[in-house]
Formats: C-alpha cells, sequence, structure tokens
C-alpha cells in the first residue's frame, strides 16, 4: 500500500510541475508589458487605448486579437511630448494572432494613448478583443 501511495504521489506532482510549467509558457513574454486592451465591435471604427505616463517609455509595439478576427488599417501613437506617430498596418489579424514588431521611432517616447482605426470581422454581435503591448 505504501509503494502504490508513493508512486501515485509522484505521478501527481508530475502532472502538477507540467501544468505550472505550461502555464508559465503561456503567460506574457519577458519584456512586453501590457498597456491596455479594447474590445471591439463592428459597429465603430476606430477606439482609443489610454496609457498612464507611468507605465514609461516604450521602445516596440504589437497588437494581439483574440476571439475574432480584426482588420487593422493604421494605428496612432500619441506621445506626452504632443507628438505622434500614425503605422500604416494594412492587414488581418486572426483571432489568437499578434502583428508584427512595431518600432516607435525617436527618444522620450511616454505614450499617452494609442487609436487603432479597424474593420472587426465579428458577426452578431460577438466582439474580438484587441491587446496592445509595449516593450521598453
Amino acid at each position: 500500500m505504501t509503494r502504490r501511495f508513493l508512486v501515485r504521489s509522484l505521478l501527481a506532482a508530475a502532472v502538477l510541475c507540467g501544468l505550472l510549467v505550461g502555464s508559465a509558457q503561456a503567460g506574457p513574454v519577458v519584456g512586453w508589458e501590457l498597456l491596455g486592451q479594447r474590445s471591439v465591435t463592428d459597429r465603430l471604427d476606430h477606439d482609443v487605448i489610454p496609457v498612464t505616463a507611468a507605465k514609461g517609455n516604450f521602445k516596440s509595439l504589437k497588437i494581439k486579437v483574440f476571439v475574432r478576427a480584426v482588420q487593422f488599417h493604421h494605428v496612432t501613437v500619441h506621445f506626452a511630448n504632443g507628438e505622434n506617430q500614425t503605422i500604416e498596418l494594412r492587414n488581418v489579424i486572426p483571432a489568437g494572432g499578434e502583428s508584427r514588431v512595431i518600432d516607435v521611432e525617436g527618444y522620450d517616447r511616454v505614450i499617452r494613448s494609442i487609436e487603432l482605426t479597424y474593420d472587426a470581422q465579428s458577426l452578431r454581435g460577438r466582439r474580438a478583443r484587441v491587446q496592445v503591448w509595449g516593450r521598453n
């Protein structure tokens, strides 16, 4: 009975370790920080994601899409110093996909907000979820 208990305990521990390792790999990529997210529908064609200055400077951005595909036209990044950077995406990001890494131009780039212009590919009111991630 004790040997059977030991084998079951070791098996349970191995399964638990596997789950923990798998969930750690599915989490955010090291160096990337979630700046904000929005639920988007086909009723609107743009959204603004506010970003607090406390998040700091960012050198790169990427966009992740969940639930439904979204066709992006462009993204405008508004900086705290009043300058803007417009990035033309012109592609469809499928559900579960992400954009290319977008380089933020210049120095001292504290992001105030990010404006997304898109066509959501949602059907019957199902919303896509869009996340914007930044890397310092």
